[in-house]
């Protein structure tokens, strides 16, 4: 898949604002500080798409971008310390409310390749298994790791996550390491997301829920 051009398109702080697409729309979850925005930017092949910052815990929307084949969006970094309790909880309803209106096509769920994955990390994946929501771990900053040890790194987050180690992509926004990769395993969503749209289509299906409107 070559990302010809990515873009901005709108933010939601709740599901009134959830945007409604003919597109796949792919999610990319994680910690505040597992390097999102350094993700979405390698992805989309530019510096400034998804704003970083040196302060944890600033995105509190879920933010959309176009891609073109697809429409990526960003939910809100969990397990920032000094976060309140009630905005702990807004950032969890929104998420819930996110998967359980949206028709998620896929997530990547980030996880920071040096450490082992953290309760939010874990409660994030039980989630998206008992969603039944397709999802790949991406494990950011494999550039901070010597080459020898990546490997193992990813089998140990594969573990701890309960998944296939060819389920868990090393990457690194510092080298590009894991973006073709990435962009390979889009192709595929997308083609199977079209498959599917045609096959649902042919059945007259409609899965719109009424709370979410």
């Amino acid at each position: 898949m070559v990302i010809k051009e990515a873009k901005f398109l709108t933010s939601a702080a709740d599901k009134g604002g959830f945007l409604k697409t003919d597109k796949p729309v792919v999610a990319v979850c994680g910690k505040s500080n597992v390097g999102k925005s350094s993700f979405i930017n390698m992805l989309a092949n530019r510096n400034k798409l998804a704003r970083t910052s040196a302060e944890p815990g600033r995105t509190r929307l879920v933010n959309y971008f176009d891609f073109g084949p697809f429409i990526l969006a960003d939910l809100p970094g969990y397990g920032y310390a000094r976060v309140s309790g009630g905005e702990k909880l807004k950032w969890a309803k929104l998420c819930e409310d996110f998967f359980r209106c949206g028709d998620v096509a896929h997530v990547f769920a980030l996880a920071d390749i040096r450490h082992e994955p953290t309760a939010d990390d874990k409660t994030m994946i039980d989630f998206l298994y008992y969603t039944q929501t397709p999802f790949t771990i991406v494990a950011t900053k494999a550039d901070k790791l010597a080459k020898t040890r990546v490997k193992e790194a990813v089998r140990k987050i594969a573990a701890c996550l309960k998944t296939g180690e060819g389920n868990v992509f090393a990457v690194s926004s510092q080298t590009r390491q894991g973006r073709e990769e990435i962009l390979s395993l889009l192709e595929q969503i997308c083609e199977r997301e079209k498959a599917d749209t045609i096959e649902q289509d042919a059945a007259g299906q409609d899965e719109n829920s009424e709370d979410c409107r």
